[in-house]
């Protein structure tokens, strides 16, 4: 008995503080995306890029092409990772040695692997920008578009994940059924709502690649960071019509149920149904 309550205990504290490690990341993420970009932008604090230089010399400046390769590795790192053990002969492989683990292990090299990118990242400033609005009165009011813009899809992307369920998508939930003995959640669900999951890897594509490609200026390092990231959302897609249909049914009976009136009116003729039969 003590050997199950300290195995139960263990693997709370490690689900504990790998949701702390990833909601720390999280938060780091929304900064390096969105904020740190934008409030370039609107204070001038440091430079972006160097429109003064023409294209055909900063593509061969050393530094440029150092600063690409070493953004382009890491890139490379994180989607490998998040492929890699996504893959199901490593994932079945992952889950026959980690176990209830399994999921938490996987947020927590995910957020490692983007510590790791967003540490490392190498700003590309000796080249000029894709694009810049920095006429006025629109180098001020675009920036504070974007600002808002980016902070409502981040609202949006911590709902859909809230609803998506996030204790079981940061594995806590899993380690929580295993401590009550009631196995894996997702064996709870319908198998339409399984293969679902199975197919939804990525929830927030669209709010994703607004945050990404939506700035006052868009660097060399920008775009690669925005493209591959826009890039490998697209190829990880994999819902197909089953998967709408079953999203479309789970939409319009969350839509019915706000639009009953109160009391329970709906349920009245089967109520008098039962009474009748009765």
């Amino acid at each position: 008995m003590a050997s199950v309550t300290v195995r139960g205990f263990a693997l709370c504290t490690f689900a504990l503080l790998d949701f702390a490690f990833v909601f720390i990341t999280g938060a780091d993420f929304i900064r390096f995306v969105s904020f740190r970009a934008i409030y370039h932008n609107i204070t001038g604090e440091t430079t972006l890029c160097q429109d003064s230089i023409p294209w055909s010399v900063a593509l061969r400046d050393s530094s440029v092409l150092r600063s690409l390769g070493v953004d382009l590795g890491l890139l490379a790192l994180f989607t490998t990772q998040h492929s890699l053990l996504a893959w199901p002969p490593v994932k079945q492989a992952c889950q026959s040695v980690l176990g209830v683990l399994n999921r938490a292990a996987y947020c927590f090299t995910t957020a490692m692997a983007l510590q790791i990118l967003m540490r490392f990242w190498q700003p590309v400033t000796g080249a000029p920008c894709l694009w810049s609005v920095r006429d006025a009165p629109w180098n001020i009011w675009f920036p504070l578009l974007c600002f808002t813009l980016h902070f409502l899809c981040w609202a949006i992307m911590c709902s859909i994940l809230i609803i998506f369920d996030y204790p079981e998508l940061l594995g806590i939930k899993q380690v929580y059924y295993e401590c009550l003995g009631l196995g894996d959640p997702l064996s709870h669900k319908s198998p339409r709502a399984q293969r679902l999951f199975a197919h939804l890897r990525h929830p927030v594509c669209l709010e994703l690649g607004v945050v990404l490609w939506l700035l006052p200026a868009l660097s060399l390092d920008r775009l690669l960071l925005a493209g591959a990231l826009s890039a490998y959302l697209a190829l990880a897609h994999s819902l197909d019509k089953q998967d709408l249909a079953y999203l479309s049914v789970q939409l319009n009976r969350k839509l019915q149920l706000f639009a009953e009136p109160q009391g329970g009116s709906a349920a009245d003729p089967q109520d008098n149904n039962n009474h009748k039969q009765k």
